[in-house]
């Protein structure tokens, strides 16, 4: 997050949203303090009206959620952090559980906070309950942590910019090491979330690369 300038003669620095709005709200409470309880609502309804936020819940496949992550490069397009696959991710729970522990429930207490951080999620851009698409010109890639953070937030509400999408090439998410590692240990495919995860990666690798 960029830092503000310094305001002068205490007035809050013209460019700063979150500034801009708690002013606003001093000027509902001096109108209130002043008796002039109608003026205070037209000031809250004209510079700060309630918005009522719509809960919506939407799910992707692992398709449509791979073919994101491989266009933004497996990049936080909040952070510019890079993520990593979620195959790999359970994979690597599996293969040293003690060090690297996921819970099914996503027990905080017993799971490894990299599945926070590094977990790469699609977010609206703009948000659905404030007006956006729910199509990819309005998805990106950012982590778990990040999405959660986010909410019904604009990046602007939260002073955060977005990074460019990173290549593939590039960085790939250790997509690649996930597919060959479940290719030469195809017993591992019995373990259902990383068959669903390894199935979705060949199909996507094919069309990709």
């Amino acid at each position: 997050m960029a830092l503000e300038e310094t305001p002068a003669a205490g007035r809050p620095a013209p460019h700063s949203p979150v500034e801009d709005k708690a002013e606003v709200l001093a000027r509902v409470v001096a109108a209130i303090d002043a008796g002039d309880m109608d003026s205070g609502r037209d000031v809250l309804r004209s510079d700060y009206p309630f918005a009522p936020v719509a809960k919506s819940g939407r799910s992707y496949t692992d398709r449509q959620s791979l073919r994101l992550f491989y266009r933004d490069g497996f990049l936080d397009r909040y952070s510019g952090t890079r993520l990593v696959h979620p195959g790999a991710l359970r994979l690597l729970s599996v293969l040293i559980p003690e060090d690297f522990p996921a819970h099914p429930n996503w027990l905080m207490s017993e799971t490894h906070f990299a599945f926070w951080e590094l977990f790469p999620t699609i977010d609206h851009l703009v948000p659905v309950a404030r007006g956006g698409v729910d199509d990819d010109s309005n998805w990106v890639c950012t982590s778990m942590l990040r999405n959660s953070a986010k909410a019904h937030w604009t990046v602007e509400e939260l002073g955060w910019s977005l990074h460019p999408p990173g290549k593939h090439t590039d960085w790939d998410g250790l997509t690649g090491w996930f597919v060959r590692h479940m290719q030469q240990h195809p017993e591992l495919r019995a373990h259902a979330y990383l068959a669903r995860w390894f199935r979705a990666s060949v199909d996507v690798r094919r069309q990709l690369i």
